[in-house]
């Protein structure tokens, strides 16, 4: 019996198309690796920002206070702590101190941090879905809060919640409108937009600056709305969700909450206020020089906070309404200004 011979075939690869992929495969490597970096950035600086802005606001009031680099130690020691959970505690307490902490890193892939150009992880989501993220953290930080069966932590939780339901309508109607002007919702898109938009000073903007300011006081728990140094259970908003934490769970609900800050930092600084200093090149020395660049605009931030921290008292918790209340009617205003302008 025969079988039937097949002719042999070959396959020939065309070399030159080979190397005309290589350049795109390290770029889009690199686009990654500067995504990863951001991440490293946010990871690193954000508790070197929350002890320059202790050390500001201590020395404003003619004390020594602590080092800039306390917030590192207090990470470290938290690290090496044993970690002590209630027994009445279930599933959500254990949980959402590693939710609370990778929230701000996914919102960190999605903003601009260094570069002005798009990333690999850019299109993964918008500013409004960015949103809902750090707020998903916040919201298992106030089930948590009631989950440990301390009599502070439900007190604490409604307030936080009061905060987050009179913040929400500012987010959304301030993102709402850098939107419509920028034509999308992508961070880096709006980024663009208002790097070369000639009317960066209108009225509209300038509203803009001004709600997107009140909403990062509000949601980083500082003065007016809330002392972060306070000691009083009382009185605590943001800082009584944590207060049943120990351990390794107590240092990434910190290092989350500092880390949420700083990515609001960005977006406001990046996006809003100055969107210049980022790297446009795709290059490592370009992305390299936009660190201390964005931490000079930090800087310049942080003694903005402390003057205005340093000059109010914390307010008292029914006028914190008003003051959300305030920071909606600047957005809606300057939504108005903006479409009807």
């Amino acid at each position: 019996m025969s079988f039937p011979r097949f002719a042999r075939t070959s396959v020939r690869v065309d070399d030159s198309c080979l190397f005309r992929s290589l350049p795109r495969v390290a770029a889009l490597s690199d686009r990654v690796l500067f995504n990863l970096l951001q991440v490293a950035v946010v990871l690193a600086f954000a508790p070197l920002v929350s002890g320059v802005l202790s050390r500001l606001k201590e020395m404003v009031q003619s004390k020594r206070g602590p080092s800039i680099l306390q917030p590192y130690r207090d990470l470290w020691k938290l690290f090496h702590k044993d970690e002590i959970v209630s027994e009445e505690s279930s599933w959500i307490f254990r949980f959402t101190p590693y939710l609370v902490f990778v929230t701000p890193i996914f919102v960190a892939l999605l903003i601009p941090v260094l570069t002005s150009y798009p990333l690999f992880f850019a299109f993964m989501g918008d500013m409004l879905g960015g949103g809902f993220v750090l707020a998903l953290g916040g919201f298992f930080a106030t089930l948590a809060a009631v989950d440990s069966a301390n009599p502070y932590g439900p007190i604490g939780a409604s307030r936080t919640r009061m905060v987050g339901f009179l913040a929400e309508p500012v987010f959304m109607i301030v993102f709402f409108t850098v939107s419509f002007v920028a034509g999308s919702t992508i961070p880096y898109i709006v980024q663009q937009h208002w790097a070369s938009a000639p009317d960066f000073f209108t009225p509209s903007h300038v509203l803009l600056v001004l709600a997107f300011l009140m909403l990062i006081l509000a949601e980083g728990g500082r003065i007016p709305v809330d002392n972060p140094t306070g000691h009083f259970e009382l009185a605590m908003i943001d800082e009584s969700k944590s207060l049943e934490y120990s351990g390794r769970g107590f240092a990434l609900m910190k290092w989350g909450g500092q880390m949420k800050f700083f990515v609001l930092l960005c977006i406001f600084l990046n996006v809003l206020v100055t969107p210049w200093g980022l790297a446009a090149e795709q290059h490592w020395s370009a992305v390299l020089l936009a660190i201390p660049l964005v931490l000079l605009k930090i800087f310049v931030l942080i003694l903005v906070l402390v003057v205005i921290e340093s000059s109010l008292a914390k307010l008292r918790l029914f006028r914190i309404a008003e003051f959300l209340g305030a920071a909606f009617i600047t957005s809606v205003a300057a939504m108005i200004a903006q479409v009807f302008g």
